[in-house]
């Protein structure tokens, strides 16, 4: 029984933990015969060479949940009560290809052949992650975060978000969205006006289907966002890409037979422009003229490097014709899966009823632990945080690209995280990028953002979210000599 367990010196996993789980494991595996008892904490404490009172709380922790019971005199046993839903193998497994079902022939659609932004999952072990769109360990406050997930499932906080909650929001998360979060970006909403999602993609996902079939056009940034452009495909309506230039969308006819445009006002996707305050002016007027509807992704208004940032979109609309997007995931955690909408009641009414098809709510706990870091202050004091870092960081990109690749970019104006950069027409980016990996460095290369397979294929994102300031330049440098040796004959 004990070659079952190997447990090692893992700083993140205690040994009572690992030996918690494996004894767990061999038991819903059938590895511990039930009528053979464990072998006592003394002993199994002696042979493992770890503390006897590391093996008496795993033991303690198993009985309390069930998998195993205590019989006087005799010590542990596996509890057979754990076993009985245990699926019986199969006594004649199956075999051969002819037996296989040929799912190919079924599927409707093929989500998974869409093209789609592809990130290093290893992306820490690398020297110079340009990485865009991840967060730095070092400025998350993950004491705080661990405060608020614990409160989060105190008994009173649990006893409010476990039950059903059907199609409803938490209420507190709801509020400081409404009275902490928009009224920075000029909005003010009702709590009917905002529903929680996990993340934008979900809100995208919602807008599309609710609002979009297959006589209606969606106009897109190009280059822009590559997700939205992938669900517009799903669901089958006419989408047009949109010119833009150094003050985003592009304002003129080419937007009056759309019926949605989709557009990142704050940080332009992927080119990192900021619309000034006229033209945003400029594309609400054409909307109420051409009778179009438009989504404002207000990508990373966090980040904001300048004192007074154009407000959102949605605070200058008169007509109610924007749908706003917002998401923690580029300030708090992008593996928290947190956004939200704001707009009309009608059209949050329909979304809520959609979303209860598909996922009901976000996990309640984790609305939860969000609005308390929110409450306390986290969050604001995380903000300022990050732009404080990433300003430094911002300007050391800047100085980096224009001493070692000149004319290669413009700094965005307003903040961000990224810089859009233009290598020499004959490069290969995405040889660049294989390349680069042999160097230790992680770039994005940028022609998956444009709507044409045939765009540009000299443009890379270099994000700096996750890099030290200290290895931007250094990796720039490298970028740039990698670059001047494939593009110089």
């Amino acid at each position: 029984m004990l070659h079952l367990f190997h447990l090692t010196q893992d700083k993140n996993v205690s040994l009572q933990k690992q030996l918690r789980e494996q004894i767990a494991s061999a038991i819903m595996n059938g590895n511990i015969p039930p009528d053979v008892p464990l072998p006592s904490s003394r002993k199994l404490a002696k042979l493992l060479d770890i503390a006897r009172n590391t093996v008496v709380l795993a033991y303690e922790h198993l009985l309390d949940d069930g998998y195993l019971i205590a019989r006087e005199r005799r010590g542990y046993f596996v509890n057979p009560d754990m076993l009985h839903n245990q699926a019986a193998e199969q006594a004649e497994p199956l075999t051969g290809d002819d037996q296989r079902f040929d799912w190919q022939q079924r599927f409707k659609i093929h989500p998974s052949e869409q093209i789609n932004i592809n990130k290093a999952l290893d992306w820490q072990r690398y020297q110079y992650p340009f990485i865009y769109g991840q967060f730095d360990e070092k400025i998350f406050p993950a004491v705080n975060w661990r405060e608020c997930c614990r409160d989060a499932v105190s008994d009173s906080a649990v006893s409010d978000w476990a039950s059903d909650s059907l199609d409803h929001d938490d209420p507190r998360l709801i509020e400081q969205i409404r009275t902490r979060l928009l009224p920075r970006r000029g909005i003010w909403a009702s709590p009917e006006q905002i529903l929680v999602t996990v993340g934008a993609q979900l809100s995208l996902y919602l807008l599309v289907q609710l609002l979009l079939d297959k006589h209606s056009t969606l106009g897109l940034e190009d280059p822009g966002y590559v997700d939205i452009r992938n669900i517009a495909k799903l669901h089958g309506c006419q989408m047009k890409p949109l010119p833009i230039d150094q003050d985003g969308l592009m304002i003129g006819d080419q937007l009056s037979d759309c019926d949605l445009i989709y557009t990142t006002p704050s940080h332009q996707c992927p080119t990192a422009v900021t619309m000034p305050l006229a033209r945003r002016y400029e594309l609400l007027n054409r909307a109420c003229s051409d009778d179009f509807l438009i989504i404002e992704d207000d990508y990373e208004s966090e980040t904001n490097f300048d004192n007074k940032p154009n407000p959102a979109l949605k605070s200058l609309d008169k007509s109610d014709r924007v749908i706003y997007i917002g998401s923690l995931s580029k300030t708090l955690a992008p593996g928290l899966r947190l956004g939200y909408v704001v707009a009309s009641e009608p059209l949050i009414k329909e979304a809520r009823a959609l979303r209860r098809l598909m996922i009901r709510h976000p996990a309640s706990n984790n609305q939860r632990a969000a609005a308390m870091f929110l409450e306390r202050g986290y969050y604001d004091a995380l903000i300022m945080n990050i732009n404080r870092n990433y300003r430094t960081r911002w300007r050391a990109v800047d100085e980096a690209l224009s001493r070692y690749l000149p004319g290669s970019h413009e700094a965005p104006n307003f903040g961000g995280s990224c810089y859009w950069v233009r290598c020499p027409d004959n490069l290969d980016t995405a040889e660049l990028k294989q390349r680069a990996i042999d160097e230790s460095i992680i770039i994005e290369p940028g022609h998956i953002h444009f709507y044409h397979d045939d765009g540009p294929k000299n443009f890379i994102r270099l994000g700096f979210s996750s890099i030290s300031t200290d290895r931007i330049e250094p990796g720039i440098k490298k970028l740039a000599e990698l670059i001047n040796n494939m593009t110089t004959v």
